[in-house]
């Protein structure tokens, strides 16, 4: 990027910045947020000297940064400023950005909320295999053909545990040495995004302990962000079964991702899933002819 573009695009950035703080603080009036109103405003909402009281921050800084002054900001002034002015998470977000900084990542609420919309997602996707990991790679929804396809343990529901420990889920894996070292540096640029969770640790040294491959590839210090892969599988049923294996994070829990296996076209995965399928459904009604 040449200098004169980047000039260009740190001006626009910074108009966008001012035309953003005065159509926040023009919706908040002084007796929303407890001060005094009276008198005549010949704009509406908050003047620049209330939202820098509000703020902690001084008065003339506050007017340069809506001017779109090339200043220096930090992530505590504007925190202040965007719980003064009341933003949302989104809103939030978007004045990290304005201000040339990264959003911080919005924490997550308790434990992963599985959605009666999210369920139905899963359920759209059969007869196709597809789940939903956590930030930690626990398994916390799953349809039936991932079940039947990769045999996902009632006992041991973490993807990467599972990938290094668990002989029935690892020896489904074809060229398992290949995609090991991957598998690796995806979950420490995960642990890098979240550097103050203690969890990740925990799981490091869980696995680090039980399986030395894992300990090797992780003192690797390798990182890699989510890519497009395809899948061989090797199940003790059906034979080789091919997938296009793709990642999908969600807008509304971005520490949880949708994981979707699409059979690879020119191969018979999608009709040896679905014999897994029928083999499924006709467990199910013998466990429902023998209980009825």
């Amino acid at each position: 990027m040449t200098t004169s573009t980047s000039r260009q695009n740190g001006n626009g950035r910074r108009g966008e910045l001012r035309d953003f703080l005065r159509s926040r603080r023009a919706r908040i009036t002084p007796e929303d947020v407890g001060l005094p109103g009276g008198g005549r405003r010949r704009t509406p909402g908050l003047r620049r000297e209330e939202v820098a009281v509000l703020a902690g921050v001084g008065s003339s800084w506050y007017m340069w940064l809506e001017q779109g002054r090339d200043i220096k900001v930090s992530e505590q002034v504007l925190d202040a400023i965007a719980r003064a002015l009341r933003m949302s998470e989104a809103e939030r977000a978007h004045l990290y950005r304005l201000a040339g900084l990264n959003p911080p990542r919005s924490a997550p609420s308790g434990r992963p909320e599985i959605t009666a919309e999210l369920r139905r997602v899963l359920e759209t996707w059969l007869p196709n295999p597809a789940y939903v990991l956590d930030r930690w790679w626990n398994v916390v929804a799953v349809n039936d053909a991932a079940e039947e396809v990769f045999s996902f343990s009632r006992a041991e529901r973490n993807c990467l545990v599972a990938y290094f420990t668990a002989g029935p889920y690892r020896s489904r894996f074809r060229a398992w040495e290949q995609f090991a070292p991957t598998v690796v540096a995806q979950f420490r640029a995960d642990a890098a995004d979240h550097a103050d969770d203690p969890r990740y640790a925990e799981l490091v040294a869980e696995l680090s302990g039980r399986s030395p491959e894992f300990a090797e590839l992780w003192n690797r210090h390798d990182v890699l962000e989510d890519t497009a892969v395809t899948k061989v599988i090797d199940h003790p049923v059906v034979g080789c079964l091919t997938f296009e294996h793709s990642t999908l994070r969600l807008a509304s829990r971005s520490d949880m991702r949708l994981i979707l296996q699409s059979p690879q076209p020119g191969t018979d995965t999608a009709e040896k899933v679905g014999r897994l399928l029928a083999r499924r459904e006709a467990r199910a009604h013998v466990r429902l002819a023998e209980t009825g």
